[in-house]
């Protein structure tokens, strides 16, 4: 049984004005973290996060898997949205991962990440970690560890990136959970930054930048060895939503998913 992980971290996002910080570092640390579990890991980090480069990697990630591998998908970086096109999203929008030339070629959408999943071997498992998006008022945590200064949110507004004469008409927030390309059953699972109204936060700790959802999910499970994932959202919930980082960190999969050994 193989283990295959793609980490992606952009903080370079050219022609729009609103570079990130901590989303390299993002990247590397659940790389080193992923390494030392035994998985296989390519990056893509700033320019080589290309939207080509990233549809590329992710179908060699899904289209190299077979029965009882697993794979780890992590994205750090702006999402944003669209108006979908298609009449299959209830709220009317797509939501979408913000490649680095999203100027130029536009975003990656979740439709497309969702035909690219359901590529799939029967019998894949696959571990989705974003740390993206969108902003909450709920006041409490510890957030101790989060240095001086303004966090910055990871949400892409569409006016940024795209022309005026395409822009959506009813502007809404929405962080990108790719619901759609989990499956209702077996050990598909993803943790997110966010609710979907809610920012994630780019942020410094200790002089280095990361983001929050990475630093504390990465740090409660360095240091508290949760037995499964289901502890471990909960231990990063003691940190998370907090007064400067007002976001609350979700876990979706079935009970059997929540309940397996982390990263097993």
């Amino acid at each position: 049984m193989a283990r295959r992980a793609l980490c992606i971290g952009i903080n370079d996002y050219p022609g729009t004005g609103s570079d990130l910080s901590g989303c390299v570092n993002d990247a590397r640390d659940w790389a080193a973290e992923l390494q030392a579990r035994g998985y296989a890991v390519s990056s893509l980090l700033d320019s080589q996060a290309t939207r080509a480069t990233m549809v590329g990697a992710l179908e060699t990630l899904i289209g190299g898997a077979q029965k009882g591998d697993t794979v780890v998908f992590t994205y750090s970086g702006h999402g944003t949205w669209v108006e979908d096109a298609d009449g299959d999203e209830p709220d009317g929008r797509d939501e979408a991962l913000c490649p680095h030339d999203i100027a130029s070629v536009g975003a990656l959408l979740d439709d497309d990440i969702r035909a690219l999943f359901d590529r799939r071997a029967a019998g894949v498992r696959l571990l989705l970690i974003s740390d993206s998006c969108h902003s909450g008022s709920v006041t409490r945590g510890d957030d101790s560890d989060l240095d001086p200064g303004g966090p910055r949110a990871r949400f892409l507004p569409p006016e940024a990136w795209m022309k005026r004469e395409d822009l959506p008409r009813a502007p809404r927030a929405g962080a990108l959970t790719l619901i759609g390309g989990m499956r209702r059953a077996g050990g598909d699972l993803l943790l997110a930054g966010c609710r979907d109204e809610e920012y994630s936060w780019d942020t410094r700790f200790g002089g280095r930048p990361n983001g929050a959802f990475t630093y504390y999910a990465l740090k409660t499970l360095r240091e508290r060895q949760p037995g499964n994932y289901e502890q471990w959202h909960a231990a990063i919930r003691s940190y998370l939503p907090s007064t400067r980082l007002p976001q609350e960190p979700q876990i979706f999969g079935t009970r059997t998913a929540r309940r397996m050994r982390v990263f097993d």
